[in-house]
């Protein structure tokens, strides 16, 4: 049984307290894009020779964790301790690049409770998935369904974010990383919380024309400081006739929603990861 777990971008996303456990209250609109992965499951003969019930294999883009943190894992075993489940060989072919803000690790994991889920008929249920999830990572939660939300609290607080697919419907995005790797938690030392002027879930309800001045990411201020290449790359998305960019989560990729999709868009680009495709 095969499953295609999508990336996401941030529509805005805003750094607005601190907690008492030192995590820091966020708010966002995470949106899906077509970027994939492929993560496929199979029964595990009794006669294969595996020392562990998930047999998991990785390809595709180079995967730099270790078998023991990887999130697909980390889903399964999480699932094993409240349900008898089978063994299983696990496939997952890496599309999304990591390290990028654009949550591939986390949407695996997701989609990873979802796929066990239907497989083996457990019925867990959308809320209890997503209770799952967050015990996996912050942005899990929204890849149980992978529908447009309104993300709060450390991000897995969701409610309904009904404007973005209205508003991006007929839309493309393109999306660039360059071989930079930025620190969340150096980024969050750097970035003094506060409430945005404008409600990001309210802001994506008007144009597109006008979320420039009014959608942000509290993370590109230090991220670009620290690499002003990331700076110049959101400058050549509006050159190329973005409508909206912005850097996702806490980078280094950046995107740009266009009106029509951008031609010969990797040859811009030289040395990034690319994508291109209809929201």
């Amino acid at each position: 049984m095969i499953t295609f777990p999508c990336a996401k971008i941030n529509l805005g996303l805003n750094i607005t307290g601190v907690r008492p456990d030192g995590y820091h209250d966020i708010e966002t609109v995470f949106y899906p894009v077509p970027l994939c992965d492929a993560l496929e499951i199979k029964y595990m003969g009794e006669e294969f020779p595996s020392e562990v019930p998930c047999d998991l294999k990785v390809t595709g883009l180079t995967n730099t964790c270790s078998d023991t943190d990887n999130l697909v894992l980390k889903a399964y075993n999480l699932l094993a301790a409240d349900f008898k489940l089978p063994r299983v060989h696990a496939h997952l072919y890496k599309r999304i690049p990591s390290g990028a803000g654009l949550g591939g690790g986390s949407s695996d994991a997701a989609f990873m409770i979802r796929l066990l889920d239907e497989r083996f008929r457990l019925n867990i249920g959308n809320p209890e998935m997503e209770r799952y999830a967050a015990r996996l990572g912050a942005d899990c939660p929204f890849f149980i369904t992978a529908e447009p939300a309104f993300g709060t609290g450390t991000g897995t607080t969701l409610e309904p974010a009904d404007g973005p697919r209205g508003n991006l419907h007929g839309y493309y995005i393109g999306i660039v990383k360059p071989q930079v790797s930025v620190s969340t938690a150096d980024a969050y030392k750097q970035i003094e919380p506060r409430q945005p002027q404008v409600c990001c879930r309210d802001a994506v309800r008007r144009p597109i024309s006008e979320w420039p001045g009014l959608l942000s990411n509290d993370f590109e201020q230090p991220a670009f400081r620290q690499h002003p290449e990331l700076a110049q790359l959101k400058q050549q998305l509006y050159d190329l006739g973005a409508l909206y960019a912005q850097m996702s989560g806490s980078g280094s990729a950046l995107y740009g929603i266009f009106s029509t999709e951008p031609a010969n868009f990797a040859l811009h680009f030289p040395h990034c990861f690319t994508f291109t495709g209809a929201l």
